[in-house]
């Protein structure tokens, strides 16, 4: 445990980075078993850590803390006594930094420990049969709506997460059918009014406020729902479902881009390509299907 400390818990004073990992690195080479152990352990709770703040915009905050330790490796490393004496003092006053702006994360960490899904937490399961059923679920359920003009505004997350977004609505954590997403959406549901958020195959959260798109190039026709299915993807990589409460017209929005008027085939054929993993065998078509997005947002 102590080669452990010294190379992830050099004392403040006198600190000197680039003296404090070569001591690091030659104590390493003394250390037993269960202090390797031990570092795997707590490099995998950051890993995990890490993982988990890419739910909210705390994931910007960790990439800044990891600019100002390069900041500070490179201070250290060029003999810049100034800039590593404040950095020096901002490493002692971190830890209580850290406590206050992770508040929400660290919050949401013990709650999950308290109910017992810490196993969820640390190793999140995303099974393609899972999302492939989601997809099958919305092509059937958006069909069905386009037909009695119901709208729609689904968002499939993909790398980054919509926590913050999904904090706005109603958490559900269902497994997705046509039934349940028809009932969502029906004119005098509670939820009906707001998107809908997929999250590995599963509908995490409904009734959620989406940010609108300030694009100049929509077209004027376009309602509020087709206007944040842009706003969306423009803000984060999520692809976006769309059926038009006035025309029935199925949409769907991809980085900032908007192709109108799909039939339900080719929804399931684009969904298909955007969120599942293609055989090598499917890639030529798959690619062709990207040939839709030509042409700009709004046409």
């Amino acid at each position: 445990m102590e080669a452990f400390q010294n190379i992830f818990i050099p004392p403040l004073q006198n600190f000197d980075l680039l003296s404090s990992l070569k001591s690091g690195i030659a104590s390493l080479q003394t250390a037993g078993p269960m202090d390797v152990v031990d570092i795997l352990i707590v490099a995998y709770i950051i890993y995990r850590m890490m993982k988990l703040l890419k739910d909210t915009s705390a994931a910007r905050l960790a990439k800044g803390i990891l600019v100002l330790a390069l900041v500070m490796l490179l201070a250290s490393w060029f003999g810049l006594t100034s800039i590593s004496y404040i950095l020096r003092t901002a490493v002692y006053y971190a830890p209580f930094v850290l406590v206050i702006i992770f508040q929400p994360e660290l919050r949401r960490l013990l709650e999950q420990l308290g109910k017992g899904n810490l196993s969820r937490l640390l190793v999140p399961a995303n099974d393609p049969d899972e999302i492939e059923a989601a997809i099958n679920a919305t092509v059937s359920a958006c069909a069905d709506m386009s037909k009695t003009k119901t709208g729609v505004l689904i968002a499939f997350e993909r790398k980054e997460r919509l926590g913050e977004i999904a904090a706005t609505g109603t958490l559900l954590d269902a497994d997705p059918s046509p039934e349940l997403l028809k009932n969502i959406f029906f004119k005098n549901s509670p939820l009906h009014d707001g998107a809908l958020i997929m999250r590995a195959g599963k509908i995490y959260a409904a009734g959620c406020v989406l940010p609108l798109s300030g694009s100049q190039t929509l077209s004027r026709d376009l309602g509020t729902r087709h206007r944040a299915a842009v706003g969306m993807s423009e803000s984060s990589d999520s692809v976006l479902v769309v059926v038009s409460e006035e025309t029935g017209a199925i949409s769907v929005a991809i980085g900032g881009m908007l192709k109108r008027h799909l039939s339900p085939e080719v929804l399931k054929k684009v969904l298909e390509s955007e969120l599942l993993e293609p055989d090598k065998s499917d890639k030529r078509g798959i690619s062709s299907l990207r040939n839709i997005w030509k042409g700009g947002a709004g046409k």
